[in-house]
């Protein structure tokens, strides 16, 4: 795993995984982080933050995404505006879905349901969440 930036400005460095779709790829994206976080001090909550959504958004992709093709990539790109944010963006090679119909995970009849809380945990842990059209990336937004 190289956790070598690409610097694009003085303040501002980007980085980039492509992981298999496969479940052995949670553990890199964790390497990863941890890695990050240490070189950028993240706080205990931001840490604790970033590792449950990316956790979330790396299964989904890699569950409802790529259905577990392993042929297929997860995408992961973070930028680091240093001192200021984090934003991550994470893509799969799925055919997306339709975000804005979502069933509340919190309704009664979903209360007992064994999935189906990923993107609610994100949208409540990130600072913005972001999906684009299609429905097959989402941004991710953290203040350092």
């Amino acid at each position: 795993m190289n956790t070598d930036p690409a610097n694009i400005s003085d303040n501002t460095a980007l980085y980039t995984l492509q992981l298999p779709s496969k479940f052995d790829s949670v553990i890199t994206m964790e390497n990863f982080v941890d890695n990050i976080s240490e070189k950028y001090n993240f706080s205990e909550e931001t840490y604790a933050n970033v590792l449950t959504c990316l956790s979330e958004a790396i299964i989904n992709a890699i569950v409802h995404g790529n259905k577990e093709d392993e042929s297929k990539k997860v995408y992961l790109n973070l930028e680091v505006v240093e001192g200021k944010r984090l934003i991550f963006t994470i893509a799969d090679e799925g055919d997306g879905f339709d975000f804005n119909s979502l069933p509340d995970p919190t309704a009664p009849e979903n209360l007992q349901s064994l999935s189906g809380r990923g993107v609610f945990i994100i949208k409540r842990l990130a600072d913005q969440c972001i999906f684009n059209s299609k429905g097959n990336e989402m941004e991710l937004h953290f203040k350092l």
